[in-house]
């Protein structure tokens, strides 16, 4: 009797995982680059033993290095279902450029995906990740500074083609991109520098 399952849009209901230990179960998403989300759930079959969940986890492939598990949440017999977004899980530097084109006839790299649910006591089950981990403030800083810098860019014009307006006031783009360099390179040496 299977005791999990999942669903991915468009695709069958799979219950296929395979039981790696007494407490932890491993199922594999084939030709995972463009789903968006996946549901992990109890089927109903097999409850989970009292005072323990499942902490749900995600693991995009990388050939060069041991998976990389990210914790997407939990299930529960209280809670037996839940809706994962994974898109914003992706590395798209280890996808490539060109994950769904053909050129020269050549076929499109599919990769696969890995959800892995450990049986955990209710004490120390987590719902999602946490944002103590230093890298979370660091990669969310870079994320934020990138989308700040590129709308700031997208408004840029040359001097030649200003129209004086004695309301506005203008920063040199210099000024801004000197600002991001610095944050970032504080941010790299002090994940916490922003709370001082």
């Amino acid at each position: 009797m299977a005791m999990f399952g999942t669903i991915v849009s468009g695709r069958l209901v799979t219950t296929e995982f395979e039981q790696i230990n007494e407490k932890q179960f491993l199922t594999t998403i084939p030709d995972a680059d463009n789903i968006n989300h996946v549901v992990v759930f109890l089927t109903g079959a097999v409850p989970f033993p009292e005072g323990t969940s499942g902490q749900v986890f995600f693991s995009w492939p990388d050939p060069n290095a041991p998976p990389n598990w990210q914790l997407l949440g939990y299930i529960s017999n209280s809670k037996p279902s839940a809706i994962y977004r994974i898109s914003s899980l992706k590395k798209l530097d280890e996808m490539g450029d060109f994950m769904n084109t053909n050129t020269f006839g050549q076929q499109a790299i599919c990769h696969n995906a890995q959800v892995g649910i450990s049986i955990e006591s209710n004490e120390i089950i987590q719902d999602g990740p946490q944002t103590t981990d230093p890298n979370s403030y660091v990669n969310f800083a870079q994320k934020m500074l990138q989308n700040f810098l590129n709308y700031a860019l997208s408004y840029s014009i040359n001097q030649a083609h200003m129209v004086p307006d004695p309301t506005a006031t203008y920063v040199p783009l210099s000024t801004v991109q000197t600002w991001y360099t610095n944050f970032e390179r504080r941010l790299t040496q002090n994940p916490n520098f922003w709370k001082s």
